[in-house]
Parts: C-alpha cells; sequence; structure tokens
C-alpha cells in the first residue's frame, strides 16, 4: 500500500531529475526527445456514473465529453444498457461516434449484460444469446471499440459449464472475427469468478479474439461456491488472456489507497503479464461521490504508474 505523502516526499527528487522524454544523443548533434508511452493507459467505465444515468442527470451522449471535461479522462468503455433502445437507430451511434471524434474521445469497449446467457444448456437459448450479441459488435465496430465485454454465465458442473460457455463464445468470436472485435469475458460472479475455471474456458475457445477482462473486485463466487475467491491469484490466472483491465474500488483511507485491494501488487501482476493497454476506472463505492471515487482511483492509477515506471520501462 501507498501512502501518498510519503511517496511524493520519497520521490520528488527522482521525478524532478528524470524525464520522460530520454535523449538520444549522437555526436556533434542537439540531443533528441523522443517521448516514452506509459506503461498503460486510463480509460473510465461508464458503470462509475450509473447513479448520475440511471437519475437522468446526464445522458450516454454526454457520457465521453463528462469524461474528459469532469476527470481529463479521454478514453472511455460504455455499458449497453445506457444505450440499449436508442443505439438501434444507426443514426444515434453515428452521432455518439461523430461526438467523440470531435472532441478526441477513444472508444475502448462496450460492456454488454442483458443478452441471454452464452452457456445456456439449451442449445436455442444459447445460440440466441449469441445472435443477441451480434448488433453490439456491430456497433462496437462503427464506434472504434476493440471489444465487447460478456458474461460466461452457464449451469451444472465444472467441466459442463466450461464447455457450454466455450461453445457460446466460440460462436460470437468467430462473428467477431470478421468484425475485427474482441470477445472478452469479465469475472462476474458464480463460477465465472473463479479464475482457474474462467483460464480454462479460454483455453478450450482458443481463439485469438475471445480474451478476457480481469476485474480487481469481482471475484465473489457467491456462498454455494466458496465465496470469494483469491483476487490477487484471479487476476494473475486471468491475466495471459487479458484485453483489457478493470481497476475496480470501492472505498479509500486517509492516504488515498483503496483500502480492501493493494493496488500496488495488483498492478505488478498486471504489467509482469506484459499488458500495456487501458485500465479502466470502475468505481462502486458508497462513502463518497461517484465524482469524488473517480478521482481518487485515477490518483491512485497516476501514483501506481509513476511508482512502477522504473521497474518495467
Amino acid at each position: 500500500m501507498i501512502d501518498r505523502r510519503d511517496f511524493m516526499k520519497r520521490t520528488a527528487l527522482g521525478v524532478a531529475g528524470a524525464s520522460l522524454f530520454p535523449l538520444a544523443c549522437a555526436p556533434d548533434k542537439e540531443p533528441i526527445a523522443i517521448p516514452v508511452a506509459p506503461l498503460f493507459q486510463i480509460s473510465l467505465a461508464q458503470w462509475s456514473l450509473h447513479q448520475a444515468l440511471q437519475a437522468k442527470e446526464m445522458t450516454n451522449l454526454e457520457f465521453p465529453i463528462r469524461a474528459r471535461e469532469a476527470f481529463g479522462i479521454d478514453a472511455v468503455e460504455y455499458v449497453n444498457s445506457f444505450m440499449k433502445e436508442e443505439s438501434r437507430d444507426p443514426k444515434y451511434v453515428q452521432e455518439l461516434k461523430n461526438i467523440c471524434v470531435n472532441e478526441g474521445i477513444t472508444n475502448v469497449l462496450i460492456m454488454c449484460d442483458g443478452e441471454g446467457r452464452l452457456g445456456d444448456p439449451d442449445e436455442k437459448e444459447r445460440i440466441l444469446a449469441v445472435e443477441n450479441h451480434y448488433r453490439w459488435i456491430d456497433i462496437a465496430k462503427e464506434l472504434g471499440c476493440h471489444s465487447i465485454r460478456v458474461n460466461a454465465s452457464s449451469e451444472g458442473i465444472w467441466e459442463i459449464q466450461r464447455d457450454l460457455a466455450a461453445d457460446g463464445l466460440r460462436r460470437l468470436t468467430e462473428y467477431g472475427n470478421q468484425a475485427e472485435i474482441n470477445v472478452i469475458v469479465e469475472n462476474h460472479g458464480g463460477i465465472s469468478s473463479n479464475g482457474k475455471w474462467l483460464a480454462e474456458v479460454m483455453t478450450t475457445v482458443n481463439l485469438p479474439r475471445c480474451g478476457t477482462l480481469p476485474d480487481f473486485g469481482n471475484f465473489n463466487m457467491g456462498e454455494d461456491l466458496g465465496g470469494w475467491y483469491d483476487m490477487y491469484l484471479g487476476v494473475e490466472e486471468l491475466m495471459p488472456f487479458a484485453k483489457g483491465v478493470s481497476a475496480k474500488s470501492h472505498n479509500f483511507d486517509a492516504a488515498g489507497n483503496e483500502r480492501d485491494k493493494d493496488y500496488m501488487r495488483l498492478l505488478r501482476i498486471v504489467l509482469a503479464a506484459g499488458y500495456r493497454g487501458h485500465i479502466g476506472i470502475e468505481f462502486e463505492g458508497s462513502e463518497v461521490s461517484e465524482a469524488e471515487g473517480i478521482k481518487l482511483t485515477k490518483d491512485l492509477l497516476e501514483l501506481c504508474r509513476t511508482a512502477l515506471e522504473p521497474e518495467y520501462v
């Protein structure tokens, strides 16, 4: 865990003396600044503002602008429930796309819920669930996202659920491959929150465009399956397949650390796996406002990124 004030005291001199732009020097020539890409980029998951959206304090079309103006974040992750009906109109999708293009916002992914179980034991229902996700792949393609996030819901014993989920995911990924859109699975309750099981699903599907979205906080399997899965083990098991990462946060201590999650440890696992993409802020706490929680999570991610740069650059 990091104490923000102590960290700033210990690193102020080092940060001041280090440049984000290493110099490439040649004899008899002026040094040339070469920009170094950050270890990871920060995006904002729309669910972080679900209370404001549900209260009609903002719209889905306003979300990308809010992310940039209020939080200085220029990459966003949507939730399909906030545009489920509107997005049936191609003009709406084009309007959202135009807003993001004009504002310089990167659309990262769409989180898809409520479209049926991709691992349903009934084959007709499983195929219907797959087909229900097709339009979200089409919308993701139009918006310039790289992925849709889905769930691996099923029922039965370990092996049956694994094979049923893999079947649905394989079918959907084959469609996604045509559009060059990834299909990624989040640990999202039930057996999907068991990192070992979800990793087995990935190896069973065995398609390049099928991956995971490890979520720091969604490792509650439920009482029937033994409660909480170890988050650090789970993230480590899912990172080899990761095409996105969700930095779930809830509550913070006085030093700015997430109270129940060691972000430094989690981010070391993420970076050690070679991941260098977007890490999405997904705040779900109740002790501070949504806006404050987003800012606290962003500050913590940036602090950890700065502290870890010497290890991974």
